[in-house]
């Protein structure tokens, strides 16, 4: 059965490659801002069950156990870690931390669709409306903010409400309130890149409050949430996966020598 080695290990192998992807996109985003690392799982395939547990013996006794070879693994499915980066002071009023479970929403000008993140470094457009942060695209903050062109200064407290101070006035205005969105299920987000998620029917509806309600988290002005990727951790997941890739590749060498024997023997 030499030649169901060959097919077994190369599942191995398969699955560790796609591991190995996982593990170089976490570092490629070590400093990818709210980026929330991800995980593979891995499952054993079907199994070439040669005698069934519980088969009847001479004495018609069921057996205790019985004969069974694995055909293998693949990939089960990627987990995200949504556990809270650290928090990271930039001192710039328009960056928002979000410090809890929830997502900013924007949406996409062009599709009209709505998209969630936790990447908080907004700008203003030339409209004065919050977007974030992106030289490729201006997605709008929903719901919709705008900054009056005379403000002198912005506040965003950790409740989510945004505030200005124009010339000639000592208080605050408020110009509006941002709302975090939140998922039954966060892991069936489907990723967009640009550090977006869109919601499918894994993922369920958003949910849309305040910020500081329900355990959604609270805003924190003047920082940004830095990628929680650990790179230690990272790296042994790294050595593991490159070991366990060579000893499925010395599997196949195995077999690949046993089927020359075979083949060494008719001679």
């Amino acid at each position: 059965m030499s030649v169901q080695t060959l097919y077994t290990a190369a599942t191995g192998m398969d699955a560790m490659q796609t591991k190995l992807d996982v593990i170089a996109n976490n570092l490629a985003n070590i400093n990818t801002t709210a980026f929330k690392r991800d995980r593979a799982n891995f499952e054993d395939l079907l199994y070439r069950n040669e005698t069934y547990p519980g088969q009847l013996d001479a004495q018609q006794n069921p057996t205790p156990t019985g004969i069974e070879v694995g055909l293998g693994a693949r990939v089960q499915s990627t987990q995200s870690d949504y556990r809270q980066g650290t928090i990271q002071d930039t001192g710039r009023d328009l960056d928002i931390a979000i410090e809890g479970p929830g997502f900013l929403q924007v949406q996409d000008p062009v599709t009209q669709n709505f998209f969630y993140t936790r990447a908080g470094n907004l700008n203003v457009n030339a409209n004065g409306q919050l977007v974030i942060g992106s030289a490729q695209t201006g997605r709008l903050l929903e719901p919709p903010i705008t900054i009056p062109p005379e403000a002198t200064a912005i506040v965003i407290n950790s409740n989510g409400q945004v505030m200005t101070r124009t010339p000639g006035t000592v208080e605050l205005q408020q110009q509006g309130e941002m709302q975090l969105a939140s998922f039954i299920n966060p892991d069936g987000l489907l990723k967009m890149g640009e550090n977006m998620y869109m919601q499918t029917d894994a993922s369920g509806a958003a949910n849309l409050q305040p910020a500081g309600t329900n355990g959604l988290g609270i805003m924190r002005q003047g920082s940004l949430e830095a990628s929680n990727v650990e790179p230690v951790k990272e790296l042994i997941d790294l050595i593991t996966t490159q070991r366990g890739f060579e000893l499925n590749s010395q599997a196949i060498q195995a077999g690949d020598q046993i089927l020359q024997q075979i083949a060494n023997l008719r001679r």
